[in-house]
């Protein structure tokens, strides 16, 4: 089989195609995948033949990480620097819509399958349309209608409330950059929001993340005749340079906190290592800060706490007492299959819904990030560190699909998926 993947994002978002890619390489498969130009050698080390979209991954989210934070944050009434953040995001969204369309046009010519990530799938779904072969898509959240995710709603109120908020969003702010797109393909106009379309033509919606996260979702989706099947969140379990120091110095003393920063770039990165370091001190605890993208060189030596630029969370996370990070729907199940209780730190709506899950399932707290104090980390942390939080968090080890069992479950469904088309 020819299989072409696109996934304009983050690793977070990268990493999971990824996961699919190499397992349906090794089985024998053609696979070639488009993504930002700064993961481009990511993806290749696992041998995929890629090829690169113009946008990177911080210029893509930069601006949209940015409107949410003025959102949330004390400023928020200044209008003008919302609007502002806010038309440069749909900017950056719209130049990268139309690359999107134009890359895959070409890296799926001839596949008998195009997979997307969740990010641009309106583009892919066209393209797939267009060039008449089989779409299929990964969702590394719950992003259909449904009554699971909005705590404040109940399941009867909030499914509709979604439906209704997904359809006026496609007329109000995509329909017509979409139509723009089928035009130039040379498809009539989308008479329906994409979940609507998608479902219409028997699209393959896989849910990267296991049904556990989110109690009763598997239930209410088994109307869709399997289209949506659970995986369980698909990781590469990578190693890195770092991982034999850190796990070295893991052993030598109590287990730490972990705090990790993963895609998302922070700002005051001096203010936050002495916010850390004064909490984790005020509980008689270390902590491991891993820096992702963000610039830590410059913080001071402290006694307690130990600053890398990446680890493998895969075999780090379960020799930490418990982890504090943005909410990536990577970093959260990973934290789950660890068994470690965990306080998010989310940013933007994505990542709320992952820190809504951990909440409802009491294996851990949440805020955003802008209102966490060294009093608060103290707060949360103590509670996530009882022994409830840290025995509901163990517990989630056995609801957790394996990083290997998912790429073998999702490559299935793939498989399957285009024989029967």
């Amino acid at each position: 089989m020819k299989i072409a993947l696109s996934s304009y994002g983050t690793r977070g978002e990268v990493e999971p195609c990824v996961a699919i890619g190499r397992e349906l390489i090794r089985r024998g498969h053609e696979v070639s995948m488009a993504v930002p130009p700064d993961l481009v050698n990511f993806v290749e080390s696992y041998g995929i033949a890629t090829v690169a979209y113009t946008l990177d991954s911080q210029t893509l989210i930069g601006p949209y990480v940015n409107y949410w934070a003025l959102y949330h944050g004390k400023s928020w009434r200044n209008r003008q620097d919302l609007m502002r953040f806010r038309l440069e995001t749909q900017r950056v969204g719209t130049k990268a819509l139309a690359e999107t369309s134009e890359m895959l046009v070409s890296l799926a010519a001839g596949a008998d399958l195009l997979l997307t990530g969740v990010n641009f799938e309106q583009p892919a779904a066209n393209v797939a349309e267009f060039l008449d072969i089989p779409l299929a898509t990964l969702h590394f959240t719950p992003v259909r209608a449904n009554g699971r995710i909005a705590p404040v709603l109940p399941a009867s109120l909030a499914g509709p409330a979604m439906a209704a908020r997904e359809w006026w969003t496609w007329r109000i702010g995509t329909k017509k950059s979409e139509d723009a797109q089928r035009h130039e393909l040379g498809l009539p106009r989308a008479a329906g929001p994409l979940s609507r379309r998608m479902a219409e033509r028997g699209s393959l919606e896989v849910q990267a993340y296991d049904g556990a996260c989110f109690p009763g979702l598997a239930s209410e989706w088994a109307k869709h005749g399997g289209n949506r099947p659970f995986v369980g969140t698909l990781t590469l379990d990578s190693p890195t340079e770092a991982d034999e120091e850190v796990l070295s110095w893991i052993a030598a003393g109590t287990p730490p906190i972990c705090f990790g920063f993963g895609s998302m770039m922070v700002e005051s990165t001096a203010e936050t290592v002495t916010m850390i370091a004064a909490a984790c001190a005020r509980l008689g605890e270390r902590a491991l800060v891993c820096a992702g993208v963000s610039e830590f060189s410059h913080a001071q030596d402290i006694n307690h706490v130990k600053i890398v630029r990446a680890v493998n969370y895969g075999s780090v996370f379960p020799a930490c007492s418990a982890i504090v990070h943005h909410g990536g729907s990577s970093t959260t199940p990973i934290g789950m299959r660890a068994g470690v209780p965990q306080l998010i730190l989310w940013k933007i709506p994505d990542q709320r819904i992952w820190a809504d899950a951990v909440k409802r399932l009491k294996v851990g707290t949440a805020r955003h990030f802008s209102t966490a104090t060294e009093a608060s980390l103290v707060a949360d942390l103590r509670t996530i560190l009882s022994p409830e939080f840290r025995a509901r968090a163990r517990a989630m080890i056995t609801q957790m699909t394996k990083p290997d069992e998912s790429a073998t479950l999702a490559a299935d469904l793939v498989e399957n998926f285009v024989r029967s088309r």
